[in-house]
Protein backbone atom coordinates (compact mmCIF):
# COMPACT_ATOMS: atom_id res chain seq x y z
CA UNK A 1 0.00 0.00 0.00
CA UNK A 2 1.30 3.53 -0.75
CA UNK A 3 -0.30 5.12 2.32
CA UNK A 4 1.15 5.54 5.67
CA UNK A 5 -1.93 4.78 7.16
CA UNK A 6 -1.61 1.64 5.00
CA UNK A 7 0.92 0.57 7.60
CA UNK A 8 3.79 1.74 4.85
CA UNK A 9 5.79 4.23 5.87
CA UNK A 10 6.87 6.01 2.42
CA UNK A 11 10.13 7.33 3.36
CA UNK A 12 12.31 3.73 2.47
CA UNK A 13 -19.09 14.76 31.30
CA UNK A 14 -21.44 17.45 29.66
CA UNK A 15 -23.81 18.36 32.25
CA UNK A 16 -27.34 19.73 30.40
CA UNK A 17 -27.19 23.59 30.14
CA UNK A 18 -30.19 25.45 30.93
CA UNK A 19 -29.24 28.79 28.79
CA UNK A 20 -28.49 31.85 30.52
CA UNK A 21 -29.27 34.99 29.05
CA UNK A 22 -27.06 37.92 30.74
CA UNK A 23 -27.47 41.59 29.20
CA UNK A 24 -23.70 42.37 29.17
CA UNK A 25 -22.88 44.44 32.50
CA UNK A 26 -20.49 46.92 33.13
CA UNK A 27 -17.22 44.88 32.79
CA UNK A 28 -14.75 48.20 32.77
CA UNK A 29 -14.00 47.23 36.78
CA UNK A 30 -11.71 43.65 36.37
CA UNK A 31 -10.72 41.82 39.24
CA UNK A 32 -7.37 41.74 39.08
CA UNK A 33 -11.35 9.67 34.74
CA UNK A 34 -14.98 10.46 34.64
CA UNK A 35 -17.89 9.98 36.54
CA UNK A 36 -19.93 7.11 36.74
CA UNK A 37 -23.93 7.93 35.35
CA UNK A 38 -26.91 6.71 36.64
CA UNK A 39 -27.85 5.89 33.17
CA UNK A 40 -26.69 6.75 29.36
CA UNK A 41 -30.42 8.19 28.71
CA UNK A 42 -31.55 10.13 31.80
CA UNK A 43 -32.35 13.39 30.83
CA UNK A 44 -30.50 14.86 33.79
CA UNK A 45 -27.03 13.46 33.58
CA UNK A 46 -26.68 12.89 36.92
CA UNK A 47 -23.27 11.73 38.46
CA UNK A 48 -23.54 8.96 40.84
CA UNK A 49 -21.53 9.39 44.37
CA UNK A 50 -21.92 13.10 44.34
CA UNK A 51 -24.16 15.01 46.03
CA UNK A 52 -26.43 18.11 44.13
CA UNK A 53 -25.52 21.81 45.71
CA UNK A 54 -27.48 24.34 46.44
CA UNK A 55 -26.05 27.57 44.81
CA UNK A 56 -27.10 29.80 47.54
CA UNK A 57 -24.41 31.08 49.23
CA UNK A 58 -21.81 29.60 47.01
CA UNK A 59 -18.60 31.71 46.35
CA UNK A 60 -17.88 33.64 44.01
CA UNK A 61 -15.77 32.30 41.31
CA UNK A 62 -12.46 34.44 41.77
CA UNK A 63 -12.71 33.33 45.46
CA UNK A 64 -11.63 29.82 44.37
CA UNK A 65 -9.90 30.20 41.11
CA UNK A 66 -6.54 32.31 41.41
CA UNK A 67 -4.11 31.89 38.54
CA UNK A 68 -0.42 33.16 38.48
CA UNK A 69 1.32 34.53 35.58
CA UNK A 70 4.56 35.16 37.60
CA UNK A 71 6.68 32.24 36.06
CA UNK A 72 6.26 33.19 32.51
CA UNK A 73 6.66 37.24 33.15
CA UNK A 74 10.05 36.46 35.29
CA UNK A 75 11.57 33.83 32.80
CA UNK A 76 11.06 35.84 29.52
CA UNK A 77 11.24 39.38 28.62
CA UNK A 78 8.26 40.95 27.59
CA UNK A 79 7.62 43.24 24.59
CA UNK A 80 8.54 46.46 24.99
CA UNK A 81 5.40 47.72 23.38
CA UNK A 82 2.30 47.58 25.46
CA UNK A 83 0.03 48.00 22.92
CA UNK A 84 -2.86 45.72 20.50
CA UNK A 85 -1.83 47.14 16.79
CA UNK A 86 -0.45 44.88 14.68
CA UNK A 87 3.09 44.74 14.40
CA UNK A 88 6.46 42.71 13.68
CA UNK A 89 7.37 41.60 17.04
CA UNK A 90 11.11 41.04 18.48
CA UNK A 91 12.99 39.66 21.58
CA UNK A 92 10.32 38.54 23.37
CA UNK A 93 7.99 35.21 23.86
CA UNK A 94 4.88 37.27 24.96
CA UNK A 95 3.03 40.41 24.55
CA UNK A 96 0.53 41.72 27.15
CA UNK A 97 -2.38 41.81 25.51
CA UNK A 98 -6.20 42.39 27.36
CA UNK A 99 -9.02 40.45 26.56
CA UNK A 100 -11.88 42.22 24.24
CA UNK A 101 -15.19 41.21 26.21
CA UNK A 102 -18.06 40.14 23.86
CA UNK A 103 -20.81 42.08 23.16
CA UNK A 104 -24.51 41.60 23.58
CA UNK A 105 -26.24 39.20 25.51
CA UNK A 106 -24.01 36.31 26.81
CA UNK A 107 -25.33 32.53 27.18
CA UNK A 108 -23.45 29.67 28.43
CA UNK A 109 -23.58 27.17 25.31
CA UNK A 110 -21.81 23.93 26.81
CA UNK A 111 -19.52 23.22 29.54
CA UNK A 112 -17.43 20.54 30.64
CA UNK A 113 -18.29 18.60 33.94
CA UNK A 114 -14.71 16.90 33.94
CA UNK A 115 -12.62 19.76 33.49
CA UNK A 116 -14.52 22.62 35.82
CA UNK A 117 -14.66 20.00 38.68
CA UNK A 118 -12.17 17.37 37.80
CA UNK A 119 -8.91 20.09 36.59
CA UNK A 120 -10.49 23.36 37.79
CA UNK A 121 -11.38 22.27 41.70
CA UNK A 122 -14.79 24.35 40.87
CA UNK A 123 -18.26 22.94 41.60
CA UNK A 124 -20.50 22.75 38.87
CA UNK A 125 -23.10 25.01 40.29
CA UNK A 126 -20.43 28.16 39.35
CA UNK A 127 -21.66 27.80 35.63
CA UNK A 128 -25.30 28.97 37.30
CA UNK A 129 -23.80 32.60 37.81
CA UNK A 130 -23.51 36.00 35.53
CA UNK A 131 -20.19 36.08 36.54
CA UNK A 132 -19.10 32.60 35.03
CA UNK A 133 -20.29 34.15 31.79
CA UNK A 134 -17.94 37.27 31.78
CA UNK A 135 -14.81 35.16 33.99
CA UNK A 136 -15.28 32.38 31.23
CA UNK A 137 -15.06 34.92 27.91
CA UNK A 138 -12.78 37.45 29.08
CA UNK A 139 -14.89 39.89 30.46
CA UNK A 140 -13.61 39.88 33.77
CA UNK A 141 -9.95 38.54 34.90
CA UNK A 142 -9.34 36.23 37.74
CA UNK A 143 -7.07 37.00 40.12
CA UNK A 144 -3.01 36.93 39.68
CA UNK A 145 -4.02 37.29 35.69
CA UNK A 146 -2.28 39.09 33.28
CA UNK A 147 -3.45 37.89 29.70
CA UNK A 148 -0.62 37.39 27.06
CA UNK A 149 -0.41 36.93 23.67
CA UNK A 150 2.37 34.24 22.78
CA UNK A 151 4.86 35.28 19.58
CA UNK A 152 5.61 32.07 17.56
CA UNK A 153 5.97 31.43 13.40
CA UNK A 154 5.64 28.44 11.51
CA UNK A 155 5.65 26.39 8.21
CA UNK A 156 2.05 26.35 6.92
CA UNK A 157 1.47 23.64 3.85
CA UNK A 158 5.67 23.39 3.62
CA UNK A 159 6.70 26.55 3.83
CA UNK A 160 7.91 29.87 6.55
CA UNK A 161 4.91 31.63 6.86
CA UNK A 162 7.46 34.19 9.41
CA UNK A 163 5.46 35.81 12.55
CA UNK A 164 2.55 34.10 13.17
CA UNK A 165 1.36 34.33 16.98
CA UNK A 166 -1.77 34.50 19.00
CA UNK A 167 -3.79 35.97 16.66
CA UNK A 168 -6.88 35.85 18.86
CA UNK A 169 -6.52 33.57 21.79
CA UNK A 170 -4.82 34.87 25.44
CA UNK A 171 -3.04 33.37 28.02
CA UNK A 172 -4.81 33.92 31.09
CA UNK A 173 -2.37 32.36 33.48
CA UNK A 174 -1.68 28.94 35.53
CA UNK A 175 -3.25 27.49 37.49
CA UNK A 176 -2.34 24.62 40.19
CA UNK A 177 -5.05 22.36 40.89
CA UNK A 178 -5.52 20.32 44.20
CA UNK A 179 -4.19 17.62 42.68
CA UNK A 180 -0.87 19.70 42.16
CA UNK A 181 -1.68 19.61 38.50
CA UNK A 182 -0.32 22.80 36.62
CA UNK A 183 -2.97 24.17 34.16
CA UNK A 184 -2.93 27.05 31.36
CA UNK A 185 -5.41 28.45 31.15
CA UNK A 186 -6.18 30.71 27.41
CA UNK A 187 -9.57 31.96 25.81
CA UNK A 188 -9.34 31.56 22.12
CA UNK A 189 -11.69 34.05 20.11
CA UNK A 190 -11.05 36.41 22.84
CA UNK A 191 -10.06 39.98 20.64
CA UNK A 192 -7.25 40.97 18.85
CA UNK A 193 -3.59 40.71 19.52
CA UNK A 194 -0.24 42.31 18.16
CA UNK A 195 -0.75 38.87 16.54
CA UNK A 196 -4.13 39.50 14.75
CA UNK A 197 -3.11 40.38 11.24
CA UNK A 198 -5.48 41.04 9.04
CA UNK A 199 -8.05 38.77 11.49
CA UNK A 200 -10.69 40.48 14.08
CA UNK A 201 -9.22 38.25 17.23
CA UNK A 202 -12.71 36.72 17.14
CA UNK A 203 -13.98 32.95 16.63
CA UNK A 204 -17.33 32.17 15.49
CA UNK A 205 -20.22 29.38 16.99
CA UNK A 206 -19.11 27.44 13.79
CA UNK A 207 -15.66 26.88 15.16
CA UNK A 208 -16.07 27.15 18.92
CA UNK A 209 -18.62 24.25 18.79
CA UNK A 210 -16.12 22.14 17.01
CA UNK A 211 -12.97 23.10 19.28
CA UNK A 212 -15.37 22.87 22.25
CA UNK A 213 -16.71 19.27 21.41
CA UNK A 214 -13.71 18.21 19.81
CA UNK A 215 -11.20 18.81 22.75
CA UNK A 216 -13.63 16.46 24.95
CA UNK A 217 -13.68 14.06 22.47
CA UNK A 218 -10.13 12.98 21.83
CA UNK A 219 -9.75 12.97 25.81
CA UNK A 220 -12.35 10.46 26.17
CA UNK A 221 -11.02 8.20 22.95
CA UNK A 222 -7.90 8.53 24.99
CA UNK A 223 -5.76 10.61 22.59
CA UNK A 224 -3.51 13.48 23.94
CA UNK A 225 -5.30 16.62 23.73
CA UNK A 226 -5.80 19.95 24.64
CA UNK A 227 -9.03 20.44 26.89
CA UNK A 228 -11.63 22.61 26.54
CA UNK A 229 -14.26 23.79 29.87
CA UNK A 230 -16.56 26.44 28.56
CA UNK A 231 -18.19 27.60 25.27
CA UNK A 232 -19.75 30.86 25.67
CA UNK A 233 -21.83 32.67 22.61
CA UNK A 234 -23.10 36.13 22.02
CA UNK A 235 -25.18 38.20 19.87
CA UNK A 236 -22.25 40.43 18.66
CA UNK A 237 -21.59 40.16 14.77
CA UNK A 238 -18.81 38.39 13.65
CA UNK A 239 -18.50 38.66 9.41
CA UNK A 240 -16.77 35.48 7.25
CA UNK A 241 -16.10 34.45 4.38
CA UNK A 242 -16.79 30.71 5.23
CA UNK A 243 -15.67 28.99 1.75
CA UNK A 244 -13.46 32.59 1.07
CA UNK A 245 -15.93 32.40 -2.26
CA UNK A 246 -16.81 35.57 -1.97
CA UNK A 247 -20.47 35.19 0.31
CA UNK A 248 -19.66 36.78 3.64
CA UNK A 249 -21.94 36.41 6.08
CA UNK A 250 -22.57 37.47 9.83
CA UNK A 251 -22.11 34.87 12.21
CA UNK A 252 -22.56 34.55 16.13
CA UNK A 253 -19.45 35.17 18.27
CA UNK A 254 -18.16 33.06 20.82
CA UNK A 255 -15.42 32.31 23.29
CA UNK A 256 -14.10 28.74 24.09
CA UNK A 257 -11.83 28.81 27.32
CA UNK A 258 -8.98 25.90 26.96
CA UNK A 259 -6.72 24.12 28.83
CA UNK A 260 -2.95 22.41 28.53
CA UNK A 261 -0.30 22.12 30.55
CA UNK A 262 1.92 24.51 27.64
CA UNK A 263 0.44 26.06 24.77
CA UNK A 264 4.35 26.44 23.80
CA UNK A 265 4.88 24.62 20.13
CA UNK A 266 7.30 24.06 17.53
CA UNK A 267 6.79 27.50 15.77
CA UNK A 268 7.77 28.92 19.58
CA UNK A 269 11.39 27.77 18.68
CA UNK A 270 11.27 28.53 15.21
CA UNK A 271 10.65 32.27 15.38
CA UNK A 272 13.31 32.47 17.38
CA UNK A 273 16.40 30.62 15.74
CA UNK A 274 14.87 32.01 12.67
CA UNK A 275 15.40 35.96 14.17
CA UNK A 276 18.82 34.72 15.42
CA UNK A 277 17.48 35.40 18.68
CA UNK A 278 19.39 32.89 20.47
CA UNK A 279 19.75 33.81 24.23
CA UNK A 280 16.09 33.29 24.19
CA UNK A 281 15.79 30.38 22.29
CA UNK A 282 18.30 28.83 24.94
CA UNK A 283 16.29 30.49 27.56
CA UNK A 284 12.72 28.72 26.07
CA UNK A 285 14.04 25.67 26.11
CA UNK A 286 15.81 25.49 29.11
CA UNK A 287 12.28 26.92 30.39
CA UNK A 288 10.12 23.88 28.77
CA UNK A 289 12.85 21.33 29.89
CA UNK A 290 12.74 22.51 33.45
CA UNK A 291 8.86 22.61 33.42
CA UNK A 292 7.71 19.73 31.51
CA UNK A 293 10.51 17.62 31.27
CA UNK A 294 11.24 16.16 34.56
CA UNK A 295 13.02 13.17 33.28
CA UNK A 296 15.35 15.35 31.57
CA UNK A 297 18.36 16.76 34.17
CA UNK A 298 19.19 20.49 34.01
CA UNK A 299 22.40 20.03 34.06
CA UNK A 300 22.88 17.68 31.23
CA UNK A 301 25.22 18.86 28.50
CA UNK A 302 22.85 16.94 25.97
CA UNK A 303 19.28 17.94 27.58
CA UNK A 304 18.44 19.30 24.15
CA UNK A 305 19.48 16.46 22.01
CA UNK A 306 17.33 14.14 25.00
CA UNK A 307 14.22 16.75 24.58
CA UNK A 308 14.31 16.51 20.75
CA UNK A 309 14.54 12.66 21.18
CA UNK A 310 11.33 12.65 23.83
CA UNK A 311 9.19 14.81 21.01
CA UNK A 312 10.42 12.89 18.07
CA UNK A 313 9.03 9.64 19.71
CA UNK A 314 5.74 11.31 21.20
CA UNK A 315 5.21 13.09 18.53
CA UNK A 316 4.98 9.64 16.07
CA UNK A 317 2.86 7.89 19.61
CA UNK A 318 0.36 11.03 18.59
CA UNK A 319 -0.15 10.75 15.40
CA UNK A 320 -0.36 6.32 15.72
CA UNK A 321 -2.92 7.27 17.93
CA UNK A 322 -4.70 9.71 15.66
CA UNK A 323 -4.53 6.88 13.05
CA UNK A 324 -5.83 4.55 15.26
CA UNK A 325 -9.61 6.40 15.14
CA UNK A 326 -9.19 7.75 12.09
CA UNK A 327 -8.77 11.89 12.78
CA UNK A 328 -7.55 13.96 10.56
CA UNK A 329 -6.25 17.31 11.93
CA UNK A 330 -6.51 18.82 8.51
CA UNK A 331 -3.88 21.96 9.63
CA UNK A 332 -0.39 19.79 10.54
CA UNK A 333 1.80 22.98 10.14
CA UNK A 334 4.29 23.48 12.80
CA UNK A 335 2.60 26.25 14.85
CA UNK A 336 -0.13 23.61 15.42
CA UNK A 337 2.63 20.86 16.72
CA UNK A 338 3.06 21.05 20.33
CA UNK A 339 6.26 20.62 21.88
CA UNK A 340 4.24 17.89 24.76
CA UNK A 341 3.06 16.32 22.02
CA UNK A 342 -0.36 16.63 22.50
CA UNK A 343 -3.02 17.36 19.87
CA UNK A 344 -4.20 20.84 19.76
CA UNK A 345 -5.83 23.91 17.54
CA UNK A 346 -8.52 21.76 16.81
CA UNK A 347 -9.91 23.47 12.88
CA UNK A 348 -10.94 21.86 9.85
CA UNK A 349 -10.25 18.34 11.52
CA UNK A 350 -12.05 15.42 10.42
CA UNK A 351 -12.88 12.21 11.11
CA UNK A 352 -13.01 9.36 8.37
CA UNK A 353 -16.11 7.55 7.37
CA UNK A 354 -15.54 5.53 4.42
CA UNK A 355 -11.91 4.52 4.45
CA UNK A 356 -9.50 6.60 2.42
CA UNK A 357 -6.16 6.74 3.06
CA UNK A 358 -6.17 10.38 0.73
CA UNK A 359 -9.15 11.47 3.11
CA UNK A 360 -8.78 15.57 3.54
CA UNK A 361 -11.05 17.33 5.58
CA UNK A 362 -10.30 20.78 4.64
CA UNK A 363 -11.06 22.52 1.70
CA UNK A 364 -7.95 25.12 1.64
CA UNK A 365 -5.85 21.65 1.30
CA UNK A 366 -5.88 21.01 -2.46
CA UNK A 367 -2.99 19.53 -3.00
CA UNK A 368 -4.30 16.76 -0.30
CA UNK A 369 -0.99 17.62 1.72
CA UNK A 370 -2.61 16.85 5.19
CA UNK A 371 -4.64 13.80 4.42
CA UNK A 372 -4.82 11.25 6.54
CA UNK A 373 -2.70 9.02 5.14
CA UNK A 374 0.02 11.93 4.68
CA UNK A 375 0.24 12.59 8.38
CA UNK A 376 2.77 10.73 9.67
CA UNK A 377 4.91 11.72 7.03
CA UNK A 378 3.85 15.52 7.72
CA UNK A 379 5.00 14.76 11.12
CA UNK A 380 8.28 14.05 9.83
CA UNK A 381 8.72 17.05 8.29
CA UNK A 382 7.76 19.08 11.15
CA UNK A 383 10.15 17.03 13.00
CA UNK A 384 12.94 18.00 10.59
CA UNK A 385 11.70 21.27 10.90
CA UNK A 386 11.84 21.38 14.40
CA UNK A 387 15.89 20.34 14.46
CA UNK A 388 16.68 22.83 12.25
CA UNK A 389 15.44 25.32 14.92
CA UNK A 390 17.13 23.64 17.29
CA UNK A 391 20.55 23.70 15.30
CA UNK A 392 22.14 26.71 16.81
CA UNK A 393 22.68 25.24 19.91
CA UNK A 394 23.54 21.87 19.40
CA UNK A 395 26.55 21.17 18.92
CA UNK A 396 28.37 19.17 15.82
CA UNK A 397 28.37 15.62 17.20
CA UNK A 398 24.62 16.46 19.40
CA UNK A 399 23.51 17.35 15.71
CA UNK A 400 24.74 14.08 14.10
CA UNK A 401 22.85 11.94 17.18
CA UNK A 402 20.03 14.52 16.54
CA UNK A 403 19.68 13.05 13.38
CA UNK A 404 20.11 9.73 13.96
CA UNK A 405 17.05 9.98 16.63
CA UNK A 406 15.02 11.61 13.28
CA UNK A 407 15.79 8.21 11.59
CA UNK A 408 14.23 6.30 14.47
CA UNK A 409 10.75 8.04 13.72
CA UNK A 410 9.70 5.55 11.09
CA UNK A 411 10.00 3.09 13.05
CA UNK A 412 8.84 4.35 16.53
CA UNK A 413 5.45 5.09 14.27
CA UNK A 414 5.45 1.58 12.58
CA UNK A 415 5.83 -0.17 15.97
CA UNK A 416 3.06 1.87 17.75
CA UNK A 417 0.87 1.66 15.08
CA UNK A 418 0.98 -2.20 14.63
CA UNK A 419 0.36 -2.15 18.67
CA UNK A 420 -2.84 0.20 18.41
CA UNK A 421 -4.24 -2.08 15.05
CA UNK A 422 -3.59 -5.19 16.98
CA UNK A 423 -5.60 -4.35 20.07
CA UNK A 424 -8.26 -2.60 17.58
CA UNK A 425 -7.94 -6.63 15.97
CA UNK A 426 -8.73 -8.15 19.35
CA UNK A 427 -5.06 -10.02 19.34
CA UNK A 428 -2.80 -11.20 21.98
CA UNK A 429 1.03 -12.20 21.75
CA UNK A 430 4.09 -11.15 20.06
CA UNK A 431 3.46 -12.15 16.13
CA UNK A 432 3.80 -9.77 13.54
CA UNK A 433 0.26 -8.88 12.10
CA UNK A 434 1.13 -6.49 9.87
CA UNK A 435 -0.21 -8.10 7.08
CA UNK A 436 -3.25 -9.34 8.36
CA UNK A 437 -4.07 -5.40 9.32
CA UNK A 438 -2.64 -4.37 6.05
CA UNK A 439 -4.73 -6.87 4.33
CA UNK A 440 -8.17 -5.42 5.64
CA UNK A 441 -7.35 -2.00 5.18
CA UNK A 442 -7.19 -2.75 1.48
CA UNK A 443 -10.03 -4.53 1.56
CA UNK A 444 -11.91 -1.14 3.29
CA UNK A 445 -10.21 1.19 1.14
CA UNK A 446 -11.60 -0.62 -2.03
CA UNK A 447 -15.15 -1.20 -0.92
CA UNK A 448 -15.32 1.86 1.56
CA UNK A 449 -16.36 0.10 3.89
CA UNK A 450 -16.94 2.78 7.91
CA UNK A 451 -13.17 2.98 9.34
CA UNK A 452 -15.48 3.55 13.11
CA UNK A 453 -18.01 0.86 12.38
CA UNK A 454 -15.83 -1.92 10.81
CA UNK A 455 -13.86 -1.95 13.19
CA UNK A 456 -16.88 -1.80 16.41
CA UNK A 457 -18.86 -3.90 14.78
CA UNK A 458 -16.28 -6.79 14.82
CA UNK A 459 -15.96 -6.17 18.27
CA UNK A 460 -19.52 -6.79 18.42
CA UNK A 461 -20.08 -10.10 16.29
CA UNK A 462 -19.06 -13.65 18.24
CA UNK A 463 -16.36 -16.04 16.82
CA UNK A 464 -19.02 -18.29 16.35
CA UNK A 465 -20.99 -15.71 13.83
CA UNK A 466 -17.42 -14.82 12.28
CA UNK A 467 -17.31 -18.15 11.75
CA UNK A 468 -20.53 -18.68 10.28
CA UNK A 469 -20.78 -15.77 8.58
CA UNK A 470 -24.11 -14.64 10.58
CA UNK A 471 -24.30 -11.21 10.58
CA UNK A 472 -26.28 -9.18 12.74
CA UNK A 473 -28.36 -7.10 10.08
CA UNK A 474 -27.51 -4.24 11.86
CA UNK A 475 -24.13 -4.81 11.42
CA UNK A 476 -24.16 -2.48 8.05
CA UNK A 477 -20.31 -1.71 7.49
CA UNK A 478 -19.46 -5.38 7.71
CA UNK A 479 -21.83 -5.93 5.12
CA UNK A 480 -20.05 -2.93 2.53
CA UNK A 481 -16.74 -4.78 3.71
CA UNK A 482 -18.23 -8.67 2.90
CA UNK A 483 -19.02 -7.56 -0.34
CA UNK A 484 -15.04 -7.82 -1.54
CA UNK A 485 -14.26 -10.98 -3.33
CA UNK A 486 -11.30 -11.71 -1.01
CA UNK A 487 -13.34 -10.72 2.41
CA UNK A 488 -13.56 -14.78 2.97
CA UNK A 489 -9.94 -15.28 2.36
CA UNK A 490 -8.96 -12.04 5.53
CA UNK A 491 -11.62 -13.87 7.71
CA UNK A 492 -10.54 -16.72 7.67
CA UNK A 493 -6.88 -15.68 8.27
CA UNK A 494 -8.62 -13.58 11.03
CA UNK A 495 -10.13 -16.57 13.03
CA UNK A 496 -7.24 -18.95 12.67
CA UNK A 497 -5.49 -15.67 14.14
CA UNK A 498 -7.78 -16.08 16.64
CA UNK A 499 -7.35 -19.35 17.43
CA UNK A 500 -11.22 -19.67 17.61
CA UNK A 501 -11.87 -18.68 21.36
CA UNK A 502 -15.20 -19.66 22.43
CA UNK A 503 -16.98 -18.71 26.39
CA UNK A 504 -15.52 -16.75 28.29
CA UNK A 505 -12.34 -16.39 25.76
CA UNK A 506 -14.54 -14.89 23.10
CA UNK A 507 -16.00 -12.66 25.46
CA UNK A 508 -13.01 -11.24 26.83
CA UNK A 509 -11.83 -10.72 23.13
CA UNK A 510 -15.08 -8.76 22.12
CA UNK A 511 -14.60 -6.70 25.53
CA UNK A 512 -11.03 -5.81 24.72
CA UNK A 513 -11.61 -4.78 21.34
CA UNK A 514 -15.02 -2.83 22.65
CA UNK A 515 -12.08 -0.92 24.36
CA UNK A 516 -10.75 0.10 22.21
CA UNK A 517 -13.15 0.79 19.22
CA UNK A 518 -14.85 3.63 19.67
CA UNK A 519 -19.25 3.41 18.97
CA UNK A 520 -19.08 7.04 18.48
CA UNK A 521 -16.82 9.62 16.83
CA UNK A 522 -17.39 13.48 16.10
CA UNK A 523 -18.24 12.43 12.40
CA UNK A 524 -18.68 16.06 10.59
CA UNK A 525 -22.04 15.48 9.56
CA UNK A 526 -23.00 15.28 13.53
CA UNK A 527 -21.18 18.78 14.27
CA UNK A 528 -22.34 19.95 11.50
CA UNK A 529 -25.64 19.38 12.63
CA UNK A 530 -25.16 20.14 15.94
CA UNK A 531 -24.26 23.65 14.50
CA UNK A 532 -27.04 24.51 12.64
CA UNK A 533 -29.04 23.62 15.46
CA UNK A 534 -26.46 26.25 17.67
CA UNK A 535 -26.82 28.96 15.22
CA UNK A 536 -30.08 29.10 16.08
CA UNK A 537 -29.29 29.36 19.65
CA UNK A 538 -30.75 25.86 20.01
CA UNK A 539 -27.78 23.85 22.08
CA UNK A 540 -29.26 20.32 22.68
CA UNK A 541 -27.49 18.63 20.15
CA UNK A 542 -24.34 20.13 21.35
CA UNK A 543 -25.00 18.73 24.52
CA UNK A 544 -25.97 15.32 23.27
CA UNK A 545 -23.05 15.13 21.47
CA UNK A 546 -20.87 15.86 24.58
CA UNK A 547 -22.42 13.78 26.45
CA UNK A 548 -22.19 10.58 23.98
CA UNK A 549 -18.58 11.05 23.54
CA UNK A 550 -17.67 11.68 26.71
CA UNK A 551 -18.45 7.92 26.93
CA UNK A 552 -17.80 6.58 23.09
CA UNK A 553 -17.37 2.83 24.38
CA UNK A 554 -20.55 2.56 25.73
CA UNK A 555 -23.40 2.22 23.72
CA UNK A 556 -26.03 5.12 24.70
CA UNK A 557 -30.04 4.91 23.66
CA UNK A 558 -30.22 9.06 23.11
CA UNK A 559 -26.92 8.04 21.09
CA UNK A 560 -28.48 5.10 18.76
CA UNK A 561 -32.31 7.21 18.42
CA UNK A 562 -30.30 10.22 17.11
CA UNK A 563 -28.32 8.01 14.38
CA UNK A 564 -24.49 8.03 15.56
CA UNK A 565 -24.03 4.83 15.12
CA UNK A 566 -25.87 4.17 11.79
CA UNK A 567 -24.71 4.62 8.20
CA UNK A 568 -23.90 8.47 7.37
CA UNK A 569 -26.94 10.13 5.40
CA UNK A 570 -25.93 10.80 2.13
CA UNK A 571 -25.34 14.64 2.27
CA UNK A 572 -22.47 13.85 4.91
CA UNK A 573 -20.60 12.26 1.34
CA UNK A 574 -18.44 15.45 0.76
CA UNK A 575 -18.72 17.35 3.17
CA UNK A 576 -15.53 19.10 4.33
CA UNK A 577 -14.98 22.10 6.15
CA UNK A 578 -12.96 25.13 6.22
CA UNK A 579 -9.94 27.35 8.00
CA UNK A 580 -12.70 30.09 7.96
CA UNK A 581 -13.33 30.62 11.61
Amino acid sequence: MSSLFGCVLAINLIIPVSLLNYTESNVDDQDCQRDAWVSVDEHLYTPTGRSSVNTSGTKHIHEYLQLSCTKLIEAFPLDEVDDDFVRTVKNCIFSESKPSPLKGPLRLAAISKDVIEGILDLDVSVAQSEDFLHYFSGGKLFPGSIPLAHRYGGHQFGYWSGQLGDGRAHLLGEYTNRKAERWELQLKGSGQTPYSRQGDGRAVVRSSVREFLSSEAMFALGVPTSRAASLVVSEEQIWRDRFYNGNVKSEKGAVVLRLAKSWFRIGSLEVLAQAGELDLLRKLLNFVIEEHFPDISSNDPDKYLVFYSSVVNETANMIAQWMSVGFAHGVCNTDNFSLLSITIDYGPFGFMESYNPKFVPNTSDDEGRYSIGNQANVGLFNMEKLLEALSPVLSFKQHQGAKHVLKGYANTYQTRFHQLFKAKLGLLGEEHDGYLIAFLLKLMEDTGADFTMTFRQLSETSAQCLTHRGFPKESWAIEDLSSHELFSHWLSLYLLRLGSPEGHQDEDRQNRMKSVNPRYVLRNWMAESSIGKAERSDYSEVELLHHTLSMPYLTQEAAERAGYAARPPPWARDLRVSCSS
